[in-house]
Formats: C-alpha cells, structure tokens, sequence
C-alpha cells in the first residue's frame, strides 16, 4: 500500500469552482461558477484592480488660440495633464446571454495640469503660466463584455464602451486671475472631451490584455512530474442574470501523454449542491478525477511501497513473529524482514455521503534477509478500504484517511500453511498504527495551492455526495481558517 493512493483524495479541491448549484453526473468532472454574489464581488474587485493601474492617466496636451475682448489673441496650452484620483460611489454588474455589462456611475476625478498662456502687440509680449486643478463630476463609466470560449480557452472581448462627464469645475494657481473665465469658458469642452476619450480608450485596452492573460492560463495543470489534469474548457460559460458557469475537461493525464477532450454537455446545473445562495462560489469535483489521478499514478508503477524500517523494529525480525509464523522464525532464526506492498489495479476511489472512499487491491510480499539474501518467503493478498476526508485553507489543501475494512488470503507460501487471523491481525495493526499516522501527518501538512493574487477561500464548507466533492465559499484576501466538510442533504 503506497502514500500516493491516499495523497490523491486532498490535491484535487481548489482547481476550478462551481455556482451555487452544480451537477456532476458521469461526465460531469470539474465546473466553475460564480454567484450573484460572487459577480458583485469580482466586480468591485475588478474597478479598484482598474483604476489603480489606470492612475495616474496622462491626457494628450490641449492647445487653443482666442481672441479675448480688450487684449487680442491669446494663444493658451494646457500641458501634463493628468488625471491622479477616481473614486466610484455606486456600480452595477448585470450578466447576460452573451456576456457581462458593468456600470460605475456617479464617479468623481481630480486632475492636475500646467497652463500658459502668451500674446503679442505692436508693442510688447506678455506671457504667463500657472498650475490648475479640475474637478470631474458626474462620471459614468459602461462597458459590455463578451466572455465566450474557443479551442478549450475563455476569451473576452469588450462590444461596448464608453465614458460620460456631467460637468467640471477648474480652479486656478498663479498666473493672472482675470484669465479664469477664458480658461473655463474655452477650455471645459476640450477637458470634457479628453477625459471621456481617454478612459474609453484605456479600459478597451486594458479588456483587450485581461483576454490575453484568459489565452496564457495553461490547459495542462501538472501535479509534479508524473501527472497533468486537462484544464481544457468543454462547456460554457453559460451565463444568466445571477451566475456565470464555466466546465473544463478534469482528468488526470500522465505528463506527455496526448490529451483529448470533448464537450460533455450542459451538466452544470442541479439542485442542492450548496444550500446557502449566499456563498460567492462552489467548486464540483466528480470522483471521475480521482480515478483518473488513480489511473495515472498505477500506470507510472508509482503504487509500490517497500516497508523495512518501523517504529517498532521488532516486526522487522523474524524473532517478532515467532509466535504468529512458527516455521518462519523456524527457518529463519533472528534475520531481518521487509513488506513488499504492491497495488495490482488502479484503486477504486468514490465519493459518498461520509467522504471519500478507496479500495485498493494489493499483494504484500513478506521476504527475509539470510546472509546478505533477500528471499520471499509468503504472498498474501488484502482488499484494503479506506475513508478520507479533506479541507482547505487560503492556498492549502489537506487531509486525512483511516482505515476502513481489511480482508487478508494467502497467495502462495514457502513456510506452509499460515494462521491467517493472526496475521490478519498484525498487518490490521501496522497499517493502522504506523502506515496511516504516517500518511496522515502528511496529508495534514497539505499541499500548496497557486495563490491568485492573494485572495482564496472564506467561511467555507465541502460537502459530499451523488459522487462529488462540492466546496461552498466565499472569497478573500489572506483567509487561513480550515474548512470542515459536511454531507449533502
């Protein structure tokens, strides 16, 4: 019996969410959805990730030439123009067949910039300049975005957007006070237009690289160097007014293999997955992936695991097991012994109501080391049954098994017939006693998780059943809380 059976159960939770309702039938895998609640929550995380990179946002340089009663011609230029400050009061997000429309209305701005101005008689030049700030008020901000998917990527490109400026207000340092109102009257409309043009044309090109950085995500996941979960998108994004569901492939692969994929239908959607609607996202693995990371793992002839050093190192003589194989200590007086444990199938892994379920059919081969010999001296075949259980904190997964169900025959022997209730009882002992706290104090370590950018799961239960692992959450910045697991009702 090998570790990596048991490793498999907790390394699968956090790939890819699910909405607050998600179905895994027999082709189901792995779904990604957000709530209504969850699209808030994007949404406004969206803004701030915008405007922060956005600002400070530089303006093209303005220029006009008047002419102002009792002076002339003037020719004015407003230079280093930058907008340093937006702050959105309210915002909408609102989804739909094709793709997501978001509305940030009621935005105020601040923006600086350097203003001269010059003119010229028969007589003599005057010149002047100044620094001004500008009070943007009324800004609403809309955009409509396509989010689709194609050859196994999500894309987004944006249909529509634009920017609106009810009004502004420019207030003047230096220079000559008597130039405000020329300033206001011939310079409003230009500001106006600058700031509208600007931030529409920044927030296209910022979608624009958002779906460059969708086409980069890989569609391989690889889990060390032996296996790859097929992150390739087969279904979806479905949208509607209150979720967005997106469904990948979700099988393990051996690394370098040839991944194949295929749509498997809408199988998104079923009732009771998460029985608050107030969780942000939920995440739907289907015991389907399990198998397949068991698959891989047995292919790679990873399921060996020889067992020659112990914590209680009299099993490893002969000497220990006088008394329950007679004619092994018989024959081998005080030498040294090893397990060799081999899985023969792949294990079967399900999920049921209490948690995680595998059966691992294995061979156990008991040798002795006579005179610097390995000799294999008895076969016995157990059907082993364990359960697992796992959890989740910001960017770890963890867990733990137990032992479940032990059934032990002899294959084949060169020491004669063996009591097997007793060594029955034994390897009962030494699996739950030494190979299981061992696994365990692993599994409890956990595994790390890419983070995202900082943010991973808040106020989070997993819940089990009709063959899935479903993880209801919230989302947020740096949350170290463990997740406990309940049953799907």
């Amino acid at each position: 019996m090998n570790p990596t059976i048991f490793i498999i159960f907790p390394t699968l939770l956090f790939l890819i969410s699910s909405p607050t309702h998600v179905k895994s039938d027999d082709s189901g895998f792995i779904s990604f959805g957000i709530s209504q609640k969850g699209i808030e929550f994007a949404k406004d995380l969206l803004i701030n990730t915008a405007i922060s990179s956005l600002i400070p946002l530089e303006l093209n340089e303005i220029e006009q030439k008047v002419q102002i009663p009792l002076v002339g011609k003037v020719r004015m230029v407003l230079s280093d123009i930058v907008i340093y400050e937006v702050n959105v009061s309210r915002s909408v997000v609102q989804p739909g067949e094709i793709g997501v429309t978001i509305v940030a209305s009621g935005a105020t701005a601040g923006l600086r910039f350097d203003w001269s101005y010059e003119y010229s008689t028969w007589l003599f030049e005057i010149t002047d300049s100044g620094v001004a700030s500008v009070k943007v008020e009324g800004m609403e901000i809309g955009m409509t975005l396509r989010l689709y998917s194609q050859q196994g990527s999500l894309r987004l490109s944006p249909q529509d957007c634009g920017c609106y400026v009810d009004y502004i207000s420019i207030k003047l340092d230096g220079g000559a006070s008597w130039l405000y109102q020329g300033i206001v009257d011939y310079f409003e409309d230009d500001i106006i237009s600058a700031v509208e043009e600007t931030i529409t044309k920044k927030v296209t090109e910022a979608v624009i690289k958002l779906d460059s950085k969708f086409q980069s995500f890989p569609k391989e996941i690889t889990f060390g160097d032996i296996a790859a979960l097929n992150a390739t998108i087969t279904d979806g994004p479905i949208m509607s007014s209150t979720s967005i569901l997106i469904g990948i492939d979700g099988l393990f692969t051996q690394i370098d293999s040839e991944v194949t994929s295929g749509s498997y239908g809408n199988n998104l959607l079923s009732k009771g997955s998460c029985n608050s609607p107030e969780n942000m996202v939920a995440i739907s693995v289907h015991e389907n992936v399990l198998n397949s990371a068991s698959l891989v793992y047995f292919n790679t002839n990873k399921m060996y695991w020889i067992v020659d050093n112990l914590p209680d190192q009299k099993l490893m003589n002969t000497a220990g097991w006088r008394f329950i194989i007679p004619k092994l200590y018989k024959e081998f007086p005080n030498d040294e012994m090893s397990l060799n444990f081999t899985v023969l199938s792949p294990p079967i892994i399900k999920v049921e109501d209490e948690g995680i379920v595998a059966t691992v059919n294995s061979d156990v081969i008991i040798n002795v080391m006579d005179a610097g010999e390995v000799i294999p001296v008895a076969c016995i075949s157990m059907d082993i049954e364990a359960s697992g259980f796992a959890g989740i904190s910001l960017n770890t997964v963890a867990g733990g098994i137990s032992l479940s169900k032990l059934t032990m025959s002899l294959k084949w022997s060169k020491i004669g017939t063996l009591h097997m209730v007793l060594v029955q009882s034994v390897m009962s002992t030494l699996i739950k006693k030494v190979i299981v706290p061992v696994v365990n104090l692993r599994l409890r370590i956990g595994y790390t998780l890419p983070e995202f950018y900082g943010y991973g799961l808040q106020n989070a239960s997993i819940a089990y059943g009709d063959s899935k692992m479903i993880v209801c959450s919230d989302i947020a910045h740096h949350s170290y809380e463990y997740i406990p697991h309940r049953i799907l009702s």
